[in-house]
């Protein structure tokens, strides 16, 4: 298996690695178990939220491991209801976790559908004071984080959003480029068919698996993604997406599963 040296991107305040773990929908003992799997494996980034009700799994198993704790990437994310309990609910997170300091932090969703600069605001305190290393947002539109930098001048330094082949958006993409924003991609395999001939033969001309190119498209369009799973060997498999890299062509083929889909 290839894991050394996943590639990272340059946020404000951290560098993320572009392959982690999602945690979505792991619970209890599974969501622990998961988590140690997957630092055992090679994973260095880890994401959660305190809406997934797994924090302080998560933060099990990363005392488990050991680990020091700057090499771990350890994202966590605020419900949209907790706006106006920021720090509590932070501080709520620290301890259910273990560190003193998160790598990103994430207001999950719009409260109320809206863009709530002073949630921003709060969060821009939370991390020049050095509880959090980044931050962001999670299922933004593009206009919503307009509103936030036109309140504070600052931009999030990435929007966690549903991306897959099926979603591929090249305005979208540079959108956010446009206004220094990274994309974080979610549910990769959600809404694409691994069986679409595309993909299974670009993996076939690859010696890879069909989830294994869609996860390699992330990483060339160096779009964050973070595929969910408990099952250590597909965490393995996975991760192992490095020993290989998708052409030019591959990439623009995928891109039209977009397009495909849009009809």
């Amino acid at each position: 298996m290839t894991t050394a040296h996943m590639p990272t991107l340059a946020l404000k305040g951290a560098d993320i690695p572009l392959l982690g773990l999602g945690t979505w929908q792991s619970e209890g003992s599974e969501a622990e178990l998961a988590v140690v799997a997957a630092l055992e494996l090679g994973y260095r980034h880890i994401d959660t939220a305190t809406g997934y009700g797994n924090q302080a799994q998560v933060g099990r198993a990363l005392a488990t491991r050991g680990n020091d704790r700057d090499d771990i990437f350890v994202t966590t994310k605020l419900p949209p209801d907790h706006a106006g309990r920021e720090r509590q609910t932070l501080m709520e997170s620290l301890a259910e976790l273990g560190t003193d300091h998160l790598d990103l932090w994430l207001v999950h969703w719009p409260p109320n559908g809206e863009a709530t600069p002073s949630t921003w605001e709060a969060f821009i305190a939370a991390r020049d004071e050095g509880l959090t290393r980044a931050i962001g947002v999670s299922n933004y539109s593009i206009a919503q984080i307009d509103e936030l930098i036109a309140a504070t001048g600052e931009a999030p330094a990435i929007n966690q959003i549903p991306w897959s082949p099926s979603d591929f958006d090249a305005d979208l993409l540079a959108a956010h480029a446009e206004r220094g924003v990274r994309v974080e991609g979610y549910s990769p395999f959600k809404r694409t068919s691994l069986e679409d001939p595309t993909l299974v033969g670009i993996a076939e001309a690859h010696g890879v698996t069909p989830a294994q190119v869609v996860l390699r498209w992330h990483l060339e369009h160096e779009v964050v993604v973070i595929p969910k799973s408990t099952n250590r060997q597909r965490l393995a498999t996975n991760l192992d997406v490095l020993g290989f890299s998708l052409t030019p062509d591959e990439v623009a083929r995928i891109d039209g599963l977009g397009a495909t889909a849009d009809r």
